[in-house]
C-alpha cells in the first residue's frame, strides 16, 4: 500500500518560482482562462487586448453529469459502467488542461474552445454513453433515455462572486434518496468581510478559488435549525476515536465511486480509519486491513478531500496525480482535531447499518453540477451556529476553522450501495427527523473537522480541476467496517439514550 501512504515532509519546501509553477500546471497557471486576478496582478481591462473578456467565456468546462442519471444499474454491468465515469471524468480533466493552456489560440479565435475542445470531448463523452448503454442492455437492464443528450459539455464563466451557475436548485428533503444540507445557508449574502484581500487572495495558482469565495464569519447570521426530539427519539451517542491522519495516509483514488481505477478522483484525500484503502480494495482487503482506530473492532473508512494552504508552499506530491498533475497545489493541512460521532434520529429508533455500507455526502462537482447534492458546512470555532454552504470562512484570530459533514441517516433497508452512490440512502425530513416512505433509520455519521490555519483566504480544498476549489464541492466518504457485534451495540447505545465510544 505504499502508493496510497504519502507522508508529507517534515520540513517545509521551498517556495515555487512563478515558472516552476505554471510549468506544474501545463502553462495552466498563469493564463487567461483563469478569471480570478490577484490583488496585485494587472487589471485585463486596462491592457485593451480582449483578455478580460476571454477570460470571462472559458473559466472552466461543464458537463452534464451522467452518473447522477444511472439509478438503475444492474449488478453484473456496474464495473464496467463505473470505469466509463471515471474515464468521463478523465477526458474532462484533460480538456479543461487543454484549455488553460490554450490563452493565445482561444483569444486570436472566438471559435477555438468549441471546435478544438468542447466538440471533440463531446464525441468522446458520446462514445461512452452508448458503451454504458449497451453494457447496461448485455446485463439485462434498460439503458435511460436521453443519455445521449448529456454528452455536449459548455466552456462557462465562473461569476465573479464565485456563485454556482445559474439555476441551481436548494437543497431540499426529498424521498428519492437526494441530498439535502443541514439547513445552513450564508446570512446576509456573502458579503467579504475586511481582510478579504489579506494573504494571497486564496490563489490555487490561477486555478481559484477566489477572495470573493471567502465571507467573514462575523457578517453571517446564526442559520443553524434542527429537528426537536419526538417522544419515541433516539438519544444517545457513539464516538469512535480513530485519529488525525497523523499516518499521512493520502491518495487521489475513490474506491466508491470509481474502483479499481487510479486517481479516480483527481484530488487528494484525507483518510483516517481503514488504512487498506485504495482504489482496488475489496471489502475483504477492508475487512482484513488495520484501522487507525482506537476501538479496532472499527475498521471502517472515513475520508474526505484534504485541505491545503495556498501560500507557494511545494508538497510532495507537486508532480504526482491528485496534486500538481490535477491542479491541486499547496501545502497539506493535518486537521488539528477529527470528531467522529454517530446520533440518533429525532423521530424513532435506529437500526444497525449493514456491513460495507456506502455513503457518499455532498457533491464533488456541485459548482458545474449546482447544489442539489451539495452538503457543505463551513463554519469557525465559537461561531458553530453559522453554517456557509458555498463560502469559505474568514474566522477571528483566537478562532479555528471548522468543516463539518452530516451525513445521510435513512437507509432503504437492501441495498448497500446503487449505480449513482445515492438513491440506496437519504436524508430525514429536516422538520421532523422522519425517514421516507420505505426508508428506516440508521445512526447518523457526522464529521468534524478543525484545521488551525492562518486568518483570511489562503487556503482551499482538493477538487476536480475544472471545479475552482469551490467551498460548495466538499464532500465527505464512508464505508461501514464495523464488526457486526459492534455496530449492533452502536444502535443499541444510541437508541437507549447514552453516551459511549
Amino acid at each position: 500500500m505504499g502508493r496510497t501512504s504519502r507522508k508529507r515532509r517534515s520540513s517545509l519546501a521551498t517556495r515555487m518560482t512563478v515558472a516552476s509553477a505554471a510549468l506544474l500546471l501545463g502553462g495552466g497557471g498563469l493564463v487567461a482562462v483563469n478569471v480570478y486576478a490577484s490583488a496585485h496582478e494587472e487589471n485585463p481591462a486596462q491592457r485593451g487586448d480582449g483578455a478580460q473578456q476571454q477570460q470571462q467565456q472559458v473559466a472552466t468546462i461543464d458537463c452534464p453529469d451522467v452518473g447522477n442519471g444511472l439509478s438503475d444499474v444492474p449488478d453484473a454491468a456496474r464495473s464496467e459502467v463505473d470505469g466509463e465515469l471515471a474515464t468521463m471524468d478523465s477526458q474532462i480533466t484533460e480538456s479543461y488542461q487543454r484549455l488553460a493552456a490554450s490563452r493565445d489560440a482561444a483569444a486570436r479565435d472566438p471559435a477555438f474552445v468549441q471546435n478544438s475542445i468542447l466538440q471533440p470531448l463531446k464525441e468522446r463523452r458520446s462514445t461512452l454513453i452508448d458503451r454504458i448503454g449497451l453494457e447496461i442492455s448485455r446485463a439485462g437492464g434498460t439503458a435511460p433515455q436521453g443519455m445521449k443528450d448529456l454528452a455536449a459539455c459548455t466552456a462557462r464563466s465562473a461569476g465573479t462572486d464565485g456563485s454556482p451557475p445559474a439555476g441551481s436548485v436548494a437543497p431540499s428533503a426529498p424521498a428519492d434518496g437526494g441530498q439535502q444540507g443541514d439547513g445552513g445557508q450564508q446570512g446576509d449574502g456573502g458579503q467579504q468581510g475586511d481582510g478579504g484581500q489579506q494573504g494571497g487572495g486564496g490563489q490555487q495558482n490561477g486555478n481559484g478559488p477566489d477572495a470573493s469565495d471567502f465571507v467573514d464569519i462575523n457578517s453571517v447570521q446564526p442559520n443553524v435549525r434542527t429537528p426537536r426530539n419526538q417522544r419515541a427519539a433516539s438519544r444517545g451517542t457513539f464516538t469512535t476515536k480513530c485519529g488525525r491522519n497523523e499516518n499521512g495516509k493520502f491518495n487521489p483514488d475513490n474506491v466508491i465511486v470509481a474502483p479499481g481505477v487510479s486517481n479516480g478522483a483527481h484530488h487528494m484525500h484525507d483518510y483516517v480509519g481503514n488504512q487498506a484503502n485504495d482504489a482496488f480494495a475489496s471489502d475483504d482487503d477492508l475487512a482484513n486491513g488495520d484501522t487507525s482506530c482506537r476501538n479496532q473492532g472499527d475498521k471502517s473508512t472515513y475520508y474526505w478531500p484534504v485541505l491545503r494552504l495556498q501560500n507557494g508552499k511545494d508538497e510532495n506530491d507537486a508532480q504526482a496525480d491528485g496534486g500538481g498533475k490535477d491542479q491541486n497545489v499547496g501545502e497539506i493541512q493535518t486537521p488539528a482535531s477529527v470528531t467522529l460521532k454517530f446520533v440518533g434520529n429525532p423521530a424513532g429508533k435506529v437500526v444497525a447499518m449493514p456491513r460495507f455500507l456506502r455513503i457518499i455526502t455532498g457533491d464533488a462537482k456541485a459548482f458545474t453540477n449546482g447544489d442539489a447534492n451539495a452538503n457543505a458546512s463551513w463554519s469557525c470555532t465559537g461561531f458553530e451556529d453559522r453554517q456557509l454552504k458555498d463560502k469559505y470562512p474568514i474566522c477571528p484570530e483566537g478562532s479555528k476553522v471548522v468543516r463539518s459533514f452530516k451525513f445521510q441517516s435513512c437507509w432503504d433497508g437492501r441495498n448497500t450501495d446503487s449505480a449513482n452512490h445515492r438513491t440506496h440512502v437519504s436524508f430525514a425530513d429536516p422538520a421532523t427527523g422522519a425517514c421516507p416512505q420505505g426508508f428506516q433509520a440508521i445512526p447518523q455519521l457526522q464529521q468534524r473537522i478543525v484545521y488551525d490555519v492562518p486568518p483570511g483566504p489562503g487556503f482551499a480544498v482538493d477538487s476536480f480541476p475544472e471545479q475552482l476549489h469551490k467551498p460548495v464541492t466538499d464532500h465527505g466518504d464512508f464505508i461501514n467496517v464495523f464488526d457486526d457485534g459492534l455496530m449492533k451495540r452502536v444502535a443499541s447505545c444510541i437508541n437507549r439514550g447514552q453516551r459511549c465510544t
